[in-house]
């Protein structure tokens, strides 16, 4: 190969990792708000790392991770919005990216946590794993969170 095919092929190779990763992400934020939580986890490499800005729950694996946010978000309905992607591939098997994020969460009367809308961002790592681009760092900050009632339902 030439070196001019050389960086055709890597550049083409690093825009199907981002393009991966990004639809990685999308089902990241519909099987949470389908409640598919089976297909969620697999969304996550066994030893993800995870860092929710103001949480006390400190999930230490895929298997927490899905427990909990089953438990949080189970019978909430939740809108999950992921915008703006800032993907950096590292090498063939690590990247990182940054997404700006809106979340609302309308939890029914008496559940564990209050319902909220949140804007912030997405702090993520990712590790091809299994053959396939998976979360291994999730880090999520809130710049702002409105809590409350809110005024939107499910049509």
């Amino acid at each position: 190969m030439t070196g001019v095919e050389m960086d055709v092929t890597e550049t083409v190779a690093r825009l199907l990792a981002i393009e991966e990763i990004e639809r990685l992400k999308a089902r990241y934020f519909r099987f949470v708000d389908e409640k598919r939580w089976d297909e969620f986890g697999e969304l996550f490499t066994e030893d993800v790392v995870i860092d929710i800005e103001g949480s006390a729950q400190r999930p230490r694996d895929r298997a927490q991770l899905v427990a909990a946010t089953r438990r949080h978000y189970g019978d909430a309905l939740t809108v999950h919005h992921g915008h703006m992607p800032e993907i950096e591939i590292i090498d063939s098997d690590h990247a990182r990216g940054v997404w700006a994020m809106v979340d609302m969460i309308e939890v029914p009367e008496g559940g564990e946590l209050p319902s909220f809308v949140g804007y912030g961002h997405y702090r993520d790592e990712y590790r091809r794993d299994g053959g396939g681009w998976r979360i291994s760092r999730l880090s999520l900050s809130r710049i702002k969170l409105d809590r409350g009632p809110l005024t939107w339902s499910a049509t």
